[in-house]
């Protein structure tokens, strides 16, 4: 969630999740809702083919195991009636009841196995799904058109019964308009031709349509509009389903499941179609994309994460633009947990394991520093423990929207003056005040209270408003966290009050320099690879989850 510094919102129970940004113009509000909404490029026919493949067999085990009990039910009141009919045609009807009901049963059994179908071999599946119970409807509609005839003088109704499986093949079965308008013709044909059948070859049959001629005109009109009504929605369906398929794609990438949404965008689960690599894709929000200051941050991040190759800093694979124009980068997967989940799990972390994170994300803003980036938004949220290589623990640094060339003039219009932009629980005093421009030892401040978060389980400063918390930090002492925590070391107790200090100057001057006091601390050393791993062994963490990215 992002907030304007305009506003004075309640903060969240999550620390950290909370981030300040500049305002946008609000000149742009009326371009966003000018904004389409996201429409993805189709992937090739092979990842098509697939789709239709895994879904005609998931909608046709479904539609035989339900015909299978509609049949298994009424066999039941068949085996019961047995003296209402004629011995020879009950028989008749008895046997090919039976018949289509095991069928049915084995057809939705073979379906629930692991056995692989081709798409070809589920189509000659999906004729006998509906047409093994047609041939038994069949069967009872010519015998009772029949017996009625002879016996009582009219003609049975029997529309009713055929509808039971075009309606099922409308509702259930993937397919075009044009192949259902064959299928369902077909079936709901078959009544019709049964009554003009039973008119030709039986002599009272045809006295008695002729006696009851509305009895065909209904019959034709319910199996007409029965069929229209089906095909109609064969093509609602398969076109809905179409688009959400389309907008299930971006680019190359197929997207699972949405994983997080912030102020900024939204952040999916995909996988690229060919390579079949899990990977994060982060999008504009659609409402955010006629926001030029919000298209600019977003770009900035692609830009200083691109520039960046340090192995504890987030990898960038793709970016681009979907056809509608909706921006969008494609980054690493990332399983694990950030340090702000980590903390609200588990608790503080023992000294060494602390020490052993931050010495990560050391590394990888001293990096970002040497290139003259200031990253402005250190926070737990935006740390994440992953598991990469088999190897756990191991950092990566996020969300580099609010990053800044320290040089950067042209940037300048991206933040307004006296804006203020970054979490309040962890930003600098210099960034609660805005008086002077941050710098990378602005970072070491917020990298600082990152630390002081994991050893104590609480932030530097608390308070229910985003602005009392940024007064804190610009103008109260902290409370030492050897009095939250009593067992914490003192050199380790003196690294994180140095990095608070309110005058940068008398802070670690670089991400290095605190990397290096923190090589130098009693607990250094005592958390490594093997505590990680069996860590993440004991307390069973899943590692198929994907960084709850700052959207």
């Amino acid at each position: 969630m992002r907030l304007s510094a305009q506003s004075e919102p309640r903060l969240s129970v999550n620390p950290g999740d909370v981030t300040l940004d500049a305002p946008s113009d609000p000149s742009s509000d009326n371009g966003s809702e000018q904004v389409c909404r996201l429409h993805l490029r189709e992937g090739n026919s092979t990842a098509v083919r697939s789709e239709v493949t895994h879904l005609l067999r998931s909608r046709l085990r479904s539609a035989s195991l339900l015909i299978f009990a509609a049949l298994a039910v009424f066999l039941v009141w068949h085996t019961l009636s047995f003296d209402r009919w004629d011995r020879v045609i009950y028989v008749v009807n008895y046997a090919a009841h039976i018949v289509a009901t095991l069928i049915l049963g084995m057809l939705g059994f073979l379906l629930c196995t692991r056995r692989e179908f081709t798409l070809s071999e589920l189509r000659w599946i999906e004729i006998a799904t509906f047409f093994v119970p047609a041939g038994f409807f069949a069967t009872l509609h010519y015998s009772r058109a029949t017996y009625f005839a002879e016996n009582y003088g009219m003609h049975p109704e029997v529309a009713a019964a055929w509808l039971l499986p075009i309606y099922i093949y409308a509702l259930f079965i993937p397919n075009t308009w044009q192949r259902a308008a064959v299928f369902i013709g077909v079936l709901s044909g078959l009544p019709v031709l049964l009554i003009a059948l039973s008119a030709i070859t039986h002599v009272q049959s045809a006295e008695v349509l002729l006696e009851q001629w509305d009895t065909v005109v209904v019959t034709v009109l319910v199996m007409a509009i029965a069929a229209v009504s089906s095909v109609w929605g064969v093509h609602t369906i398969n076109t809905l389903r179409s688009e959400v398929y389309q907008a299930k794609r971006l680019g190359q990438y197929q997207l699972k499941q949405l994983i997080g949404s912030g102020g900024m965008g939204e952040v999916y689960l995909a996988e690229h179609q060919l390579m079949k690599r899990p990977c994060a894709i982060k999008v504009i929000r659609p409402e955010k994309a006629g926001d030029p200051k919000v298209l600019a941050r977003f770009e900035r991040e692609v830009q200083a994460t691109a520039r960046l190759s340090h192995w504890n800093t987030i990898d960038i694979f793709d970016y681009g633009r979907a056809d509608d124009g909706t921006f969008y980068y494609v980054m690493e997967y990332l399983p694990g947990m950030n340090l702000s989940e980590l903390v609200r799990r588990f608790g503080p972390l023992p000294p060494g394991r602390a020490i052993y994170l931050i010495r990560q994300a050391c590394d990888a803003l001293q990096e970002a520093h040497d290139l003259g980036l200031v990253h402005r938004d250190i926070k737990p949220a935006n740390i994440f423990a992953a598991s990469r290589g088999g190897v756990c623990d191991v950092v990566k640094l996020l969300d580099f929207g609010l990053a800044k060339p320290l040089t950067d003039l042209n940037a300048a219009h991206l933040t307004a003056d006296g804006t203020i932009t970054g979490s309040p629980l962890f930003m600098s005093p210099e960034q609660a005040t805005g008086d002077t421009e941050p710098d990378s030892r602005s970072d070491v401040y917020s990298l600082g209270a990152v630390l002081y978060y994991l050893v104590t389980g609480k932030p530097v400063f608390e308070d229910d408003k985003p602005l009392k918390i940024m007064f804190k930090h610009a103008h109260e002492t902290p409370v030492r966290p050897s009095l939250v925590r009593t067992d914490l070391a003192g050199d380790l107790e003196m690294i994180v009050l140095r990095c608070l200090e309110k005058n940068s100057g008398q802070r670690f001057q670089s991400a290095s320099d605190l990397a290096a006091a923190l090589d130098r601390c009693h607990d250094s050393g005592t958390w490594t690879r093997e505590h990680a791993r069996e860590w993440w062994q004991e307390n069973e963490v899943p590692i198929e989850r994907i960084p709850e990215l700052s959207a």
